[in-house]
């Protein structure tokens, strides 16, 4: 089993990749701008069976926001990149303080079969439970991203 803790003891950053079957620009806008069609809401999200969109504010300074039937909205982050077709980055803290946000960075490749999206997560030492939270999040992102490889077709 590889290492998960750094020379600091800081929880290391999860890296996740996936190959979706369409172009560069395609990629990045299924990820910020159609959240809602492919993030399985009903499992990972603050409100889960009540959960019925999430959008992204496509913008430095936007938020990533999910609402449920009650009209509720959770913030899950804030957009703090943003390269169209290349790369976003955002603080990651859905359902949490945002003092304890950890930070997502994506970054759009192309490849011969269509896109290879890069997803960085790092920040773990600002939580308490960082090293376990690490740990549920690297099941967490294998469904999240399989969801969009999926729908990206």
């Amino acid at each position: 089993m590889g290492r998960t803790m750094s020379e600091t003891g800081a929880a290391a950053p999860l890296v996740k990749t996936v190959t979706v079957g369409v172009g560069r620009s395609r990629a990045f806008e299924l990820f910020t701008e159609h959240l809602a069609a492919w993030w399985p809401l009903g499992t990972h999200s603050v409100g889960r069976a009540e959960a019925v969109s999430v959008s992204m504010t496509t913008a430095v300074g936007g938020e990533i926001v999910e609402t449920t039937s009650a009209g509720d909205r959770h913030v899950w982050g804030t957009v703090t990149a943003w390269e169209p077709d290349s790369l976003v980055g955002f603080t990651w803290h859905p359902g949490q303080d945002p003092a304890q946000g950890t930070h997502v960075t994506v970054r759009f490749h192309e490849v011969p079969a269509g896109t290879e999206v890069e997803l960085t997560h790092a920040g773990w030492e600002v939580r308490p439970d960082g090293a376990a939270a690490r740990a549920r999040y690297d099941a967490g992102w294998e469904l999240v991203l399989g969801r969009l490889v999926t729908h990206a077709g």
